[in-house]
């Protein structure tokens, strides 16, 4: 964060000092967890019916904090008082952007692969200048201003993901962190529990179109139709990105080789180029796509781009990372979360992959699906047959829909099989595992990552040997 005094901060989040100095200076971080505290920073202390951060407001200054951000004050610790500490974490996000105006906003929001879309932009954005952007999903009133503070003057571009799980919030973030382009990935169901319908979900990821400038751009997905209308909600400059012919960012001739890494003709500017990917799954073209369209907005070189693609790299954990073991199996690990459009799209990375092998899903529940849950299982199942997955292990009773899906015309030679839990679908992989499978693990941060975990543990012995599984609790 930029320096700032007690009392700008104070003035800036609408709070007061309470045995402070108003001259004292925040040179380091502000955090939220007292265990990451560095000397100079401000620890922001949240009130909670199990953990109140103001227990621990006394180790954190003792750790080198110069000062707390709370709702109460503790004796002998300086603090801003403020009414509302997480809203005043946002302005005070505000008060630190108003501060750079040279500073670029890139925010991404979609129904899936908006993160990994995030890491792709950012490392093309860090060639170009000092960028912040966090590893992970750090996109709610919360993660998205840590991030913001994260900034400081020698930062040139601040790239942001942007969640949403009802109207407005998409807006508010807007609000904390004005973008001069916006990115939308895709609509779909994700979270569809919360909006009641895929409609009330592109009109709530429209809103970081509908906060751009005029001299802003829009960058939007050309293959999905409901991001592709709201060029109707911008007065932005509009950028198409994607296979569609009228594109203005586009690939053609996508092709895939054996690990599932796509390569394609780059057509942009009047000028085409090959590129050859390092991620896996076709669904990373779009990904990229958008990445380019961003980069090349910033002032990236067309000529540079191309290889810049190609060097991309995963950042956020257990999104589509390809990994081999030893024995020869391959494992796909894209168990942070799942939807059907996420699902779908790592299926057919495991089928692209494991061409003349073996392939075996195993699945989890999907959540936030609402009154489409049964429905969005089934359909997930139903493709997995149809791309003639020849294992699928179905974890808990609330997937049962997966397996359902899989098995409803009996028409499909693969076996289907629905486990009470992690640990059964672990005890099935060790039974049933052989040298040159090819596995994927997915599903909704339901401790499904304990079977990926499995079988990272084990990449030094042989598939389907017996002994604990390693797996973290």
């Amino acid at each position: 964060m930029i320096e700032m005094t007690l009392a700008e901060i104070a003035a800036a989040t609408g709070g007061s000092l309470a045995a402070a100095e108003p001259g004292t200076r925040v040179t380091g971080p502000v955090e939220y967890d007292s265990r990451k505290v560095a000397p100079g920073g401000l620890f922001v202390a949240f009130p909670g019916e199990k953990v109140d951060g103001h227990d621990f407001a006394a180790p954190a200054v003792a750790a080198g904090a110069v000062a707390v951000m709370g709702t109460r004050a503790v004796e002998g610790v300086p603090t801003v008082l403020v009414g509302d500490a997480l809203a005043a974490m946002g302005r005070l996000a505000r008060a630190v952007l108003d501060r750079l105006p040279g500073l670029t906003v890139v925010g991404i929001t979609g129904s899936s692969g908006k993160t990994t879309t995030k890491d792709l932009i950012a490392q093309l954005a860090a060639r170009l200048g000092p960028t912040v952007a966090p590893a992970g999903s750090f996109n709610n009133e919360l993660g998205l201003p840590h991030t913001v503070l994260q900034a400081d003057r020698e930062t040139r571009f601040l790239v942001l993901e942007m969640g949403a799980r009802g109207p407005a919030h998409i807006r508010y973030l807007c609000e904390i962190a004005p973008p001069r382009i916006g990115v939308e990935v895709n609509v779909g169901v994700a979270h569809i529990g919360e909006f009641g319908s895929v409609d009330g979900i592109a009109a709530a990821k429209g809103e970081l179109v509908e906060a751009l400038p005029a001299d802003g751009a829009a960058v939007l997905n050309a293959d999905d139709e409901r991001v592709r209308a709201m060029a109707g909600r911008t007065g932005a400059a509009v950028v198409l990105a994607g296979t569609a012919p009228d594109a203005g960012v586009r690939a053609e001739d996508v092709t895939l080789d054996e690990r599932g890494r796509a390569r394609y003709t780059l057509v942009a500017g009047g000028r085409r180029r090959p590129v050859a990917l390092s991620v896996s799954g076709g669904h990373q073209v779009g990904n990229s796509l958008l990445a380019a369209a961003v980069a090349l907005r910033l002032g990236f070189p067309p000529a540079d781009l191309p290889a810049a693609l190609g060097e991309l790299r995963l950042v956020s954990t257990r999104r589509m990372d390809v990994f081999d073991r030893t024995d020869g199996v391959t494992v796909i690990d894209d168990s942070y979360n799942a939807n059907p459009a996420s699902t779908a799209a790592a299926l057919r990375a495991l089928s692209a992959i494991g061409r003349e092998r073996r392939t075996i899903a195993v699945l989890g529940y999907q959540a936030e699906l609402g009154p489409q849950e049964r429905a969005g299982h089934e359909q997930v199942g139903r493709l997995a047959a149809e791309l003639r997955v020849d294992r699928l292990v179905v974890v808990g009773e609330p997937a049962a829909g997966i397996h359902a899906g899989a098995t409803a015309d009996g028409s499909w030679e693969g076996e289907s099989v629905l486990v009470t839990d992690q640990d059964a679908a672990i005890a099935r992989l060790r039974a049933d595992l052989r040298p040159g499978d090819v596995v994927l693990v997915k599903g909704s941060r339901y401790r499904t990552w304990d079977v990926a975990d499995f079988l990272r543990a084990r990449e030094g012995e042989p598939a389907g040997s017996a002994g604990r599984d390693g797996a973290a609790g």
